[in-house]
């Protein structure tokens, strides 16, 4: 397993070590020793979606004390996955990171406590699995809308997105109050 440094402390990109021959492929998706490394994160959950093309999720995260770590894959298709640091004494905060995330790259994105996250399905359909490390909170449940100008992410779209009525009503990023 190859693990990668962001621009963005702390938001790494794991490369699973691939084995292939001719009756297919191999690889580790997790292995708790080799995250160790990194932070004693112990994963408690499992989350999967399917999506077809053009579905914006997010921008999504968890106030504290409920805030996540998220261990991030798509299992099938592409999308292009973002992370926006909101840890309000980091060097990056309000910096987004974004990246392609593939059943072809069999790459994963690690993102810490204290950052938004969205993807967009570039696919006809993808399915996203990630990993957390705190239970679901409904009500610490918050977000920033994923087209907010002062953060300027480029989605990258050529259609129309697809949107929750719940993320079409985000809050911008001026409006808040960073609790990281």
């Amino acid at each position: 397993m190859k693990i990668n440094k962001t621009f963005i402390e702390d938001l790494l990109i794991i490369e699973p070590q691939l084995f292939k021959d001719e009756r297919g492929f191999f690889y580790e998706s997790y292995n708790k020793n080799n995250l160790d490394k990194i932070s004693n994160i112990i994963f408690i959950q499992d989350n999967e979606s399917k999506s077809n093309k053009g579905v914006v999720r997010g921008l999504h995260f968890q106030l504290p004390p409920f805030e996540q770590t998220k261990l991030i894959r798509c299992v099938s298709g592409e999308i292009l996955d973002v992370a926006v640091d909101l840890r309000i004494n980091s060097k990056t905060y309000g910096k987004s990171f974004s990246i392609k995330l593939s059943s072809e790259n069999n790459k994963q994105l690690f993102v810490p406590k204290g950052f938004a996250h969205g993807f967009q399905v570039l696919s006809e359909t993808a399915v996203v699995n990630y990993k957390v490390d705190e239970y679901y909170n409904p009500d610490s449940d918050y977000g920033i809308i994923w087209n907010d100008r002062d953060l300027s992410i480029d989605w990258n779209l050529d259609i129309k997105p697809i949107l929750s009525i719940k993320d079409l009503k985000l809050i911008s990023f001026k409006e808040l109050k960073s609790p990281f």
